[in-house]
C-alpha cells in the first residue's frame, strides 16, 4: 500500500484528431481553437498549485507542418468497418499547411509550451486516436500505429511511457503490446459496469447512468490501492472520476459535481489510495470561466489535503516509478 495518498491528473489531447467523427465541425470549431489558450491557462493553474499532469497526446499533433505530417504515415492503418472512423480517408484531406492556418489539426507548437514545465509528462494517446475496440482493426495494426507513435515522439526527444486508449476503449489483449514497446502504465477504467467499453456503440442506459454519477454517488468514490504485481503488463491506473464539463442546462448541480469529486479526493487522502481526474482541454473550449472556476476549487482542495494528509500530484509515469 501506498504510504500516503496521491492525485492523478491526465488529460486527452486530441484536438479535432478526437471528435471529428462525433462532432458537427462547424458547431464545435469554437472548443477545438479555444484549445491553444485553454493548455497555456491549465499550464499556468497547474504551476500555481504544484500540480504534476499527464498530458496524453495524438500523435498527429507532432507535426509542424503538412509535408512532415503526409511524410510519415504508418505502413498498416486499421481498416475499421465503420468507415467514418478513420482519419486516414476523412480527415486528411482538411489538413491545412500549419498550425497558423489550422489550428484543428496540428499541435507541436503546443507540445513544446507543455515540455516548458519539467514536472509535466507527455503520454501516448495513440499515434491516430487509434479505436482498440472497434471490428476491422487488428494487434498488427495496433502495434504498426504504437510503433509510429513512438518514433514520432523520439524526433521530438520525448520517450512515452504512459498510454491513454482512445474513447477510454481498454484493450487487455495489447497491453502486451505495449509492454513490448516501452509503455509502462495505461489508464483504465472505473469497475462499475456502466463503465465498461465494448466499442463505440452507444449505449444511452449507461449514458444516463454515468451522467447521474457525476452528481450522486452511484459507485463510490472509484479511488485506488494500485500494486504493481504482474511486471509483464504495463500498470493499470484506472479511471476515478471524469471531470464533466460546465452545462448551462445543468448548471444547478454544479454545487453537486464538485462536492462527489471532492469527497473522492478525501477519501484517497485519508485512506493512502489514489484519485484519478481525467478530462479533454477542449471540454474547457467553451464555458471556459466557469470550467477553470470549478478546476480552481478542486485544486483549492487539493492544496488543503496535501497540508493536511501529505496527498501528492504525480504524472502516471511517477507514480509506476514509484510503485516499481
Amino acid at each position: 500500500m501506498n504510504q500516503n495518498g496521491h492525485f492523478i491528473i491526465s488529460l486527452d489531447f486530441e484536438l479535432i484528431w478526437g471528435v471529428f467523427d462525433l462532432k458537427d465541425i462547424n458547431a464545435y470549431r469554437k472548443n477545438i481553437k479555444a484549445v491553444h489558450k485553454v493548455i497555456p491557462q491549465l499550464l499556468e493553474i497547474f504551476n500555481r498549485y504544484n500540480i504534476s499532469a499527464t498530458f496524453a497526446t495524438v500523435g498527429f499533433l507532432f507535426h509542424r507542418d503538412k509535408e512532415d505530417f503526409l511524410s510519415n504515415i504508418p505502413t498498416k492503418t486499421p481498416n475499421y468497418i465503420n468507415k467514418k472512423l478513420s482519419p486516414y480517408t476523412n480527415e486528411f484531406n482538411k489538413l491545412g499547411a500549419n498550425h497558423h492556418s489550422d489550428p484543428y489539426h496540428y499541435g507541436a507548437h503546443l507540445i513544446d509550451l507543455i515540455r516548458s514545465y519539467p514536472n509535466h509528462e507527455i503520454a501516448s494517446h495513440t499515434f491516430s486516436h487509434f479505436y482498440c475496440l472497434e471490428e476491422g482493426q487488428t494487434p498488427e495494426d495496433f502495434e504498426e500505429d504504437l510503433i509510429t507513435a513512438k518514433k514520432t515522439a523520439l524526433l521530438n526527444n520525448i520517450e512515452l511511457k504512459s498510454l491513454i486508449f482512445p474513447r477510454n476503449q481498454f484493450n487487455t489483449q495489447y497491453l502486451r503490446i505495449c509492454k513490448t514497446h516501452g509503455i509502462e502504465s495505461v489508464r483504465g477504467n472505473e469497475k462499475s459496469w456502466i463503465y465498461h467499453v465494448s466499442s463505440g456503440k452507444k449505449n444511452y442506459f449507461q449514458r444516463a447512468l454515468k451522467l447521474l454519477d457525476t452528481y450522486l454517488n452511484i459507485t463510490g468514490h472509484n479511488c485506488h490501492v494500485i500494486k504493481n504485481s504482474d511486471k509483464e503488463l504495463p500498470l493499470n491506473i484506472p479511471s476515478s472520476r471524469f471531470l464533466r464539463p460546465y452545462s448551462s442546462k445543468l448548471s444547478f448541480l454544479e454545487f453537486l459535481k464538485l462536492k462527489r469529486i471532492k469527497k473522492g479526493m478525501s477519501y484517497a487522502a485519508k485512506n493512502n489510495q489514489i484519485y484519478h481526474l481525467w478530462w479533454h482541454p477542449h471540454n474547457f473550449g467553451m464555458n471556459t470561466k466557469e470550467n477553470f472556476d470549478t478546476l480552481n476549487k478542486i485544486l483549492d482542495h487539493y492544496s488543503q489535503l496535501n497540508q493536511k494528509y501529505n496527498f501528492t500530484s504525480l504524472t502516471m509515469s511517477e507514480l509506476t516509478e514509484k510503485l516499481s
